[in-house]
């Protein structure tokens, strides 16, 4: 059961060792420990014999850009000119370097930047920068802030574009709280954000869903004399969209519109997508109808928002038009189109259905990709028809695409479904020796799974290893790991525990307090439960249904009726009714006591 541990390296760090095969595609040796060795640790003597030979003024290139086929040919090309004599300037090495970011391979750029100071070729401030960027892309923001302070220690100063791109890192990873602080570190040396740096924050804030957020720095442009540009608005119009803030997003397209600047094809594609997730098709309708009066033509992206929406309300046939719709008009249905369909097929649980449309996608011309094959595999495991579903995932590691986190995350969670807890192991640990970081959604399958089967032993081990790691648990972990605690009786546990939310710095949440008012009650102490009950309501955490009827069933079940009863008025009194296990509570309450028959008037509540 160790296998449940989490490892301390870094599964970035293992990218490294994979890149050394593609290296030796081109002879590139590659001898020495991982890069965060020689780029980030100040304290190492390789690291401060390299500082000594980067040049602080960029030699001249020869103005070309380059462009890339494949990888196989810009590593071929960096083979050339590292062992070129004379040798190419840091320059050429650094538009290379720049094409392949673009191909988006920022685990190699950091291993040819590795190359190059191995051979001695002097890393300048652009090569650094682009480095910085890697990390960063690559989830690995703290990489980026090792890095800076080499930086730093070469005697560069920080510009704009390395506080650009760590507020960029942080805001890929979600923690645009950080982003926030270092923007105002950066006012405070001197620099002044630019037009870019708050798109990126106005694109942070509504990554995480914070929309109201997004428009508040949208104000901030505004009031320090920035006029935003149809790019930051529709950064804006689209978090409000999936925020379901439709009204505010109409508005700001007015807002938008009374400035001078019209919304294109991106903007109503957001917009729509915001109506498609409502429900609003009239409302659909109309934007569509606006987009063509406009002459601003719907693209792949747009239909296949269309196709999505209608799937996930079960109007198969409706998407299926859309599709033909698209044919008509010369645009190509895409892996994305079909995997919307074949997922639409699974909601509807006619997955013999989605597997043809599965099955039909290479004739066509379109191969299926990681995103497609996990929603086949995830519409057979909700199915438990885990077999096919292991079937497709060894398709995809014999001939690709490789499975990847959702692919090994999916299928832990078919296994726990069916009580195949060895195998979930297995894939558990097979996911990391492939490479493949288990996120927060892998957590949450993981402790639930295990809790849900009594291994509240293994699952606790499991969260103790996230707080001590790289993934750092949220409330939803925390949910899910009392809930479990509950469940298995150790009430003094998940009393620590809930205590700890607060030192670790989050907040319960609804669910959260529903939890431990469920447990208070179940250890017998409906008084503490009731206690808890209003606290929430001072945390302006407002009570729900449930909340309501656990409380009540708590008093209940240790026949304190006149409270119950109280509290029952009361949930009515703001709308709520009696669910179907505190109904038969009350059912029972009646039927056996005459004297509570005439004092408590309980049919509003059922």
């Amino acid at each position: 059961m160790k296998r449940w541990k989490l490892r301390k390296t870094s599964v970035f760090l293992s990218h490294f060792h994979q890149i050394g095969s593609l290296s030796s595609l081109v002879h590139i040796k590659n001898e020495n420990p991982p890069f965060c060795l020689g780029f980030c640790s100040s304290s190492s003597s390789s690291s401060l014999r390299s500082s000594r030979r980067i040049s602080k003024k960029p030699g001249k290139g020869n103005g070309k850009k380059y462009e890339f086929r494949n990888i196989v040919d810009a590593l071929t090309l960096f083979n050339q000119m590292a062992h070129a004599s004379p040798r190419p300037c840091v320059v050429e090495f650094n538009k290379l370097l720049g094409a392949v970011v673009r191909m988006e391979h920022y685990a190699i750029v950091v291993s040819l930047c590795k190359q190059m100071e191995l051979l001695g070729i002097a890393h300048d401030a652009y090569t650094l920068n682009i480095l910085m960027n890697c990390f960063c892309r690559s989830h690995r923001v703290d990489f980026g802030f090792s890095l800076l302070g080499k930086t730093l220690k070469l005697g560069y100063r920080p510009n704009l574009v390395i506080f650009s791109t760590l507020i960029k890192g942080f805001c890929i990873k979600g923690k645009v709280a950080q982003a926030a602080r270092l923007l105002i570190e950066m006012v405070l040396s001197g620099f002044h954000p630019d037009l870019h740096i708050y798109t990126i924050m106005i694109t942070g804030h509504c990554k995480i869903g914070d929309s109201t957020g997004a428009l508040r720095m949208l104000r901030e442009m505004e009031e320090r004399g920035f006029r935003p540009d149809i790019v930051a608005y529709t950064a804006v119009i689209d978090g409000l969209c999936k925020s379901n803030f439709l009204t505010e997003a109409l508005d700001l397209v007015s807002e938008m519109k009374g400035k001078g600047i019209q919304p294109d094809a991106v903007t109503y594609t957001a917009l729509i997508r915001g109506m498609c997730s409502s429900g609003r098709w009239s409302e659909v309708n109309r934007l569509l109808n606006e987009m063509e009066a406009k002459n601003l033509k719907p693209n792949a992206v747009t239909y296949n928002i269309l196709v999505d929406g209608l799937c996930k309300e079960g109007k198969i046939s409706g998407a299926l038009g859309v599709v033909e719709m698209m044919a008509r008009k010369g645009i190509q249905p895409n892996v994305i189109t079909y995997s919307e369909l074949i997922n639409g097929y699974c909601l509807q649980n006619e997955i013999d259905e989605a597997r043809k449309v599965f099955d039909s996608m290479v004739n066509h011309g379109c191969e299926p990709n990681a995103f497609s094959y996990n929603i086949m595999i995830n519409g057979y495991c909700k199915t438990k028809r885990i077999d096919e579903a292991l079937k497709l995932f060894h398709e995809m590691t014999q001939k690709g695409p490789a499975p990847d986190t959702v692919t090994y995350t999916t299928l832990m969670g078919g296994m726990f479904l069916v009580g195949r807890l060895s195998v979930a192991e297995e894939l558990f640990e097979d996911m990391r020796s492939c490479g493949q970081a288990p996120n927060l959604t892998t957590y949450s399958v993981l402790l639930d799974g295990l809790c849900k089967h009594g291994r509240v032993d293994l699952a606790l081990e499991l969260f103790h290893d996230m707080q001590n790691g790289e993934v750092e648990p949220y409330i939803v972990h925390y949910n899910i790991i009392l809930d479990g605690i509950i469940e298995a009786g150790h009430f003094k546990a998940a009393r620590k525990l809930f205590s700890h939310i607060f030192l670790f710095g989050l907040k319960p949440s609804l669910p959260t307090y529903n939890i431990m008012i469920k447990g208070l009650c179940k250890e017998g102490q409906p008084e503490k439960a009731y206690g808890l009950f209003r606290k929430m309501e001072e945390e302006d955490c407002f009570l729900n249904n449930i909340s309501y009827n656990i409380i009540i069933r708590g008093f209940l079940e240790r026949s304190v009726v006149s409270r119950a009863m109280e509290i029952l008025h009361e949930m009515v009194n703001k709308g709520f009714s009696a669910d179907a296990s505190t109904a038969v509570m009350l059912v029972d309450l009646l039927s056996t006591n005459e004297e509570h028959q005439s004092t408590y008037e309980i049919s509003p509540a059922l």
